[in-house]
């Protein structure tokens, strides 16, 4: 059901259309999630590291779908707010012809280039085949991955936010299910973790672009709709990129601490996956809330009620604040029996090396969670160098930090405390930037 973000009481609309995108990215973790869990309870400590590992690189790939998600999303919004439907289709059939010539470049690319990068991250040599196993799998999933996010992304824009919660419900559900059959009964062991994240993002894939056709063929026009336009293409690129950027230049940070990581052997690298799915499913949903921010900003400022994107921005930031209690508190006091879902009790050093994580990281969830929902107002109002800007800060920071605090400490104690230091100077410049961004909206009341 399509939706109008610019009518209603904004809190009351906001956190209506929020509230599915969270629980659509918690199903959406579920398979990453799933991944690590089944890894490590029926193969081994190994294979769960060598999933981690992996996924490291995995999430380069993601960020270029996310890239698409983000600057499709932004522009359907941004029309659909104004009305303009005829543009907005040419927008949606623009986005998917960019998006997968984008995706054929990048398949390529990890065909040729992962098993490289792998050596490059220093690869432990008893976890070298299972990781490269299991990019070679992903890789061919590529498709399934930027045409969902093409679509999920559109339906968010249209102020839809549940057919997406329904699909990822009933395919991570799926997925857990079927990482199990494949590990546990055809013994397939990390292939087999691979191949049901493959089959499953399919199965969601196909499902969500034949329901967003039929969708988009309900919205009646006058004329018929180019099927691309290198003008609005210039418009979904300037959000795109800057978005691309962001999450695979966090991602390339990732990887670089992920090599730092490597060099203290399996155990942390084995603590620090588990460790890091759970805190990524913390900083993914604050994330989307925040893509949620965007949709609500852009199609406000399309249709020109910019008093209402600063009351999109309060509610935004009282709810990922909501959020943050439960977390903060799940994983300070009860961590260890969560990582456990992960791995066995006789895996020591593992279980203290993410015990370790979660506890310096989950007190500032709040920090971050306030970076981010300021970020969504700068990107659904397309201030991109801004946004840019305070990312970047973040990722330089975290990154020179974890080799520096490393080498120090001379433990991957260290690199734990660079996430605090990063969060909290870049959400003092995402908050800054924003305020600036509301002061310049507001001459125009």
């Amino acid at each position: 059901m399509n939706k109008d973000l610019t009518e209603g009481k904004a809190e009351t609309v906001l956190w209506g259309f929020c509230l599915p995108l969270f629980g659509s990215i918690v199903f959406q973790q579920l398979y990453n999630i799933a991944d690590s869990l089944v890894a490590g309870k029926f193969i081994g400590e190994q294979a769960l590291a060598a999933v981690g590992n992996s996924y490291e690189i995995t999430l380069i790939f993601i960020a270029f779908a996310f890239g698409c998600n983000i600057g499709c999303s932004v522009i359907v919004s941004q029309l659909f707010g104004a009305k303009d439907f005829v543009r907005l289709k040419t927008a949606v059939t623009t986005a998917y012809l960019f998006s997968g010539a984008l995706c054929g470049a990048l398949m390529l690319a990890g065909i040729l280039g992962c098993g490289p990068l792998l050596r490059l991250i220093r690869t432990p040599e008893e976890v070298f085949a299972d990781s490269g196993l299991y990019l070679d799998i992903y890789v061919w999933g590529l498709p399934f991955v930027f045409f969902y996010n093409i679509a999920n992304g559109i339906f968010s824009a249209l102020g839809d936010s549940k057919t997406p919660f329904y699909f990822l419900a009933v395919s991570s559900t799926a997925n857990i299910a079927v990482d199990i059959l494949f590990v546990k009964g055809f013994h397939m062991g990390v292939a087999g973790v691979a191949w049901a994240t493959f089959l499953c993002q399919g199965v969601s894939c196909v499902l969500a672009v034949i329901t967003l056709w039929v969708r988009l063929k309900q919205i009646r026009v006058k004329e018929k709709p180019a099927l691309f336009d290198p003008f609005i293409l210039k418009k979904i690129v300037v959000i795109a990129v800057p978005s691309i950027l962001q999450q695979s230049f966090i991602s390339v940070g990732n990887i670089l601490i992920q090599s730092v990581i490597n060099g203290f052997g399996a155990s942390v690298m084995a603590g620090y996956s588990a460790a890091v799915k759970l805190n990524n499913m913390v900083t993914t949903s604050f994330t989307t809330i925040g893509n949620g921010i965007s949709n609500f900003s852009a199609q406000n400022l399309g249709a020109r009620k910019y008093n209402r994107i600063g009351e999109g921005f309060r509610a935004g930031l009282k709810m990922v604040w909501c959020l943050c209690v439960p977390f903060c508190t799940l994983y300070f006091f009860f961590g260890k029996y969560l990582l456990l879902l992960f791995m066995e009790r006789d895996s020591a050093a593992a279980l203290m090396t993410g015990m370790q994580f979660l506890r310096i990281l989950s007190p500032f969830y709040f920090v971050v969670a306030a970076k981010l929902a300021a970020d969504g107002i700068l990107r659904g109002v397309s201030a991109m160098s801004q946004f840019m800007a305070a990312t970047f800060t973040d990722l330089i920071l975290r990154v020179a930090l974890a080799f520096l605090l490393s080498g120090l400490t001379r433990s991957a104690t260290g690199i734990w405390f660079a996430w605090p230091v990063g969060w909290t100077i870049a959400m003092v410049l995402s908050v800054f930037f924003y305020r600036k961004e509301m002061k310049r909206l507001a001459v125009h009341l």
